[in-house]
């Protein structure tokens, strides 16, 4: 039983060489000559004059969310095109259903505001 879990396994082994094994080599084999302009902090080729801490407004992470959201939904989309046929009329009521939610949630976010940008 043991022996089907082997190429899970031989894949994963072989997805860390491929990314460790770079990283290795880079840090043995690449020149480390750091001197004080290597080393000072820069922000597009000048000293930052900024702190790099500061507050984002909340709309930056409201539209981001939104994003993933509505990408989401596609995602779901997609494979129930795909397999509309073999799940009928129950499938295509479910997605309905679904696309109800999220349409009204929508118009929700539209009416509240959160897609203006001022």
């Amino acid at each position: 039983m043991l022996t089907e879990y082997f190429p899970i396994l031989l894949f994963i082994l072989v997805g860390l060489a491929f990314g460790l094994v770079p990283m290795a080599l880079g840090k043995l084999l690449a020149p480390n000559r750091p001197d004080p302009e290597k080393l000072s902090p820069y922000e597009c080729g000048f000293e930052a004059f900024e702190d790099a801490r500061m507050k984002f407004d909340v709309r930056y992470y409201l539209v981001a969310i939104l994003f993933i959201l509505f990408d989401l939904e596609i995602a779901f989309l997609f494979p129930w095109a795909v397999v509309l046929p073999d799940i009928g009329f129950f499938g295509y009521a479910a997605m309905m259903v679904f696309l109800a939610i999220l349409i009204v949630g929508f118009v929700y976010e539209w009416k509240k505001g959160a897609l203006e940008w001022e």
